[in-house]
């Protein structure tokens, strides 16, 4: 049998794909989920409710790596019961996980955290790692979020802290709305246009959480993103030019809040703000990008 990863949280579009792409590597794969178990092949599920210890700490205890992605989705209007289960949740999962790897005979030797870039605010400075965090609700989220994470200097196992951007993946995630915009002729420029993309092919993040799993060199903060951030402007034009459609008018930032709002039933700001981030500590490490060309990521992602 292979190593076992546990994946907290991972029923998710991120965590499926990275359960997959670890049973693809010869890895044993167990998924943390609050829903009952679905038979879903290789995969294990063990249900857990995020906060409270139970039966599935044991799964913890002689696993090679656990890998964090629980957290309420962001992509919903900003009430104050859902602000608060937004942060409830990531802490209460970090802190329950930190509880079961302490009292584990044979605690795993990496613990990664997906966390995100978000905490950079909405900003078009070039952002590597170093760069001053934002402000506003996300910002403050992602700040208690990495000091929960980093609250305990644990010698093993190694910690790691992914800042996750604008993952694009098949079937799922952030691009499959905006593709159906696109199909539907409402694909054109966003708000000004102006905010930035920090995007990154699932590949390349898969293999960005092997990396984290696997290479006992990496601990801290990583910017889990491309090397090419563009304008959402840029980016509308390259989907549709990959999707076979010509020039759409552009979504006026009024006509964005109140789609946001009446039809998405989410918070417009996600899709009016942006950051320019780069991935500079997975460069410096060595780590090899098989995505840098939207064009070539997006063909890969849509036409394959």
């Amino acid at each position: 049998m292979g190593k076992k990863i546990v994946l907290a949280g991972g029923s998710g579009f991120l965590g499926k794909s990275l359960a997959n792409f670890l049973l693809g590597k010869g890895y044993q794969v167990v998924i943390l989920s609050r829903n009952s178990a679905p038979l879903d092949g290789q995969i294990k599920y063990v249900q857990w409710d995020g906060k409270t210890l139970g039966d599935w700490a044991s799964e913890i205890d002689g696993s090679y790596a656990v890998v964090n992605f629980t957290g309420k989705s962001v992509n919903c209007i900003y009430t104050k019961k859902n602000r608060e289960e937004i942060v409830s949740s990531r802490l209460d999962s970090v802190r329950v996980l930190r509880e079961a790897i302490l009292q584990c005979k044979q605690p795993p030797q990496a613990f990664v955290q997906a966390g995100s870039l978000a905490i950079f605010g909405d900003t078009t400075e070039r952002c590597d790692e170093n760069a001053p965090f934002g402000s506003g609700f996300s910002v403050d989220v992602c700040k208690q979020w990495e000091t929960e994470f980093f609250k305990e200097a644990l010698t093993t196992p190694r910690q790691v802290l992914l800042r996750i951007g604008f993952a694009l993946g098949k079937d799922g995630g952030a691009l499959e709305p905006l593709k159906k915009l696109v199909s539907l002729n409402l694909g054109g420029t966003v708000g000004s246009g102006k905010q930035y993309i920090s995007w990154l092919h699932i590949d390349d993040l898969n293999n960005m959480f092997l990396e984290a799993i696997e290479n006992t060199s990496y601990s801290g903060i990583y910017n889990a993103t491309g090397p090419t951030p563009i304008t959402n402007k840029e980016f509308m034009k390259s989907l549709r030019n990959v999707m076979g459609k010509g020039w759409t008018p552009p979504a006026p930032t009024p006509f964005v809040w109140l789609g946001a709002y009446l039809f998405m039933q989410t918070e417009p700001s996600l899709a009016l703000t942006g950051r320019n981030c780069v991935p500079k500590k997975l460069v410096d490490s060595g780590f090899t990008f098989q995505y840098t060309d939207i064009e070539v990521a997006l063909k890969d992602l849509i036409s394959s």
